[in-house]
């Protein structure tokens, strides 16, 4: 008889680095620390040529760090949202009920933004941020680039497929910018074709989703990134700004994040309990979304992320979360074209001692509702606000009072924004039927929200 004992297997240990959301949160404390370090240590002089500041090494280093990432992230833009506009109108046709599911999300989507825009607009008139600002009259100055009506209607019409533009500089270089709306508006009409087209199309939509793996997982790698663009995006804000900038506007800012607050934390739960649905299995399972938003400041480079938590976390069908995310990316936003333009419309109108109507405020409403398509997802509200400013004929240099403190606003909006990116689809699909609710009502384990290697995503990282 054998009575020799087999020696326990010996497991190898790796050492396993922190979750996404913990390395975020890390990135925003040492963002804070050293961005207080950059201004103690003051600038290294000022250019005698051009009169402005020079920032000194750390402050450089951190506006490095976090300007490449966000060059990285709008450099994936105009190939990640045509194709997955593409794709996600003609996944429409393996979904039940197509229609209705669209007009269901744009009537969530337009609802919310109502809701958003209005408590914007008590806040205004409640906290009156203009008549309770430091900020020096001389800081008003015109915006370098403005939205209208007419600018709106026209940037509808695309001077070419790809939706790209060139300048060209005074010393001879030429620069390539997009227009994201534009954008959309190609992969729309293109989408709709191949819905038409039917059959024949099915080559050009196996290349397209095709290309949208490729482009996803680029993107991806970016993404992983974040936790470190996060210490130079917030530590460049803190040195460049500082608290003087805060303090001079501190009421408008308090504005903009309790409106923020009440929306995500006021609105959409209540949203959610009347729906039936657990608010913290929601936020549980959304936080790498909206954590990620907050970092990047853009709904679009976070809209992978935004598709794989609402599919995977929220339990939303894919088939349907596919045209619901990506339409919301670049449609819904109630952080950059609702709570912030209702606020900053006031401010300006308070500062400059100007009356606001009744007509004024429902303006206000129909431009947040209707025009919010104009901020398109990319980083900035700027367009939307001179858009609302020019609306209602009010002075677009109250823009340069703002413009100090934008990007420490920007990260709020952008996490409202794409935690009601998310929230949408999950009560559309609760409302029809569809929801996955062993998928919601799941335990959240780390990372949950990654897929492994063997479907379509990065596995959790490790060392």
């Amino acid at each position: 008889m054998n009575t020799s004992v087999k020696a326990p297997e010996q497991r190898t240990r790796r050492f396993a680095l922190p979750s996404f959301g913990v390395q975020v949160l890390i990135g925003l404390v040492l963002g804070v620390v050293l961005g207080l370090v950059a201004r103690s240590i003051g600038a290294d002089g000022v250019d005698a040529t051009t009169g402005e500041v020079d920032p000194n090494w750390l402050t450089e280093t951190l506006s490095t760090i976090g300007g490449t990432f966000v060059t990285l992230l709008r450099a994936v833009v105009p190939p990640l949202v045509f194709l997955a506009i593409v794709a996600s109108i003609a996944n429409l046709r393996e979904v039940t009920g197509a229609a209705r599911l669209a007009w269901k999300t744009l009537v969530w989507f337009a609802t919310t933004a109502l809701i958003a825009v209005s408590i914007g607009m008590v806040l205004g008139l409640v906290l009156r941020p203009g008549d309770h600002t430091s900020v020096s009259a001389d800081a008003a100055t015109a915006p370098s680039s403005t939205g209208s009506w007419l600018d709106f209607l026209n940037g509808l019409v695309p001077s070419n497929v790809l939706g790209l533009s060139g300048s060209a500089g005074d010393d001879g270089s030429v620069s390539m910018s997009f227009d994201v709306l534009q954008i959309l508006v190609v992969a729309i009409a293109v989408g709709i074709a191949t819905l038409k087209v039917g059959e024949a199309a099915d080559p050009f939509l196996t290349f397209v989703r095709s290309a949208l793996a490729v482009v996803q997982k680029v993107l991806w790698w970016i993404i992983l990134l974040a936790p470190i663009a996060t210490v130079g995006l917030l530590g460049n804000a803190v040195a460049s700004y500082g608290w003087d900038a805060l303090g001079s506007l501190g009421m408008f800012t308090v504005a903009i994040y309790v409106g923020l607050a009440l929306v995500l934390l006021g609105v959409y739960p209540a949203l959610l309990r009347l729906n039936g649905l657990s608010i913290r299995q929601f936020f549980s399972g959304a936080w790498p979304a909206i954590s990620l938003g907050f970092v990047s400041r853009s709904s679009i480079g976070t809209m992978p992320v935004t598709q794989s938590v609402t599919e995977r976390n929220l339990g939303v069908p894919r088939s349907y979360a596919s045209f619901a995310v990506p339409l919301g990316a670049t449609t819904k936003m109630d952080g950059c074209a609702s709570i912030y333009p209702a606020i900053s419309a006031i401010f300006v109108a308070q500062f400059f001692g100007l009356d606001l109507s009744i007509t004024d405020y429902v303006l206000i409403a129909f431009v947040s509702v209707i025009g919010s398509a104009a901020t398109a997802g990319v980083t900035g509200a700027t367009v939307m606000l001179t858009l609302t400013l020019s609306t209602l004929g009010l002075p677009l240099e109250g823009v340069g009072l703002l413009l100090a403190i934008d990007p420490i606003l920007d990260m709020g909006r952008t996490a409202v924004n794409v935690a009601g990116q998310a929230l949408v689809p999950t009560i559309v699909a609760k409302r029809e039927g569809i929801l996955d609710h062993e998928a919601y009502d799941a335990p959240r384990g780390r990372d949950a929200w990654r897929e492994d290697a063997e479907t379509r995503e990065p596995a959790t990282a490790a060392a």
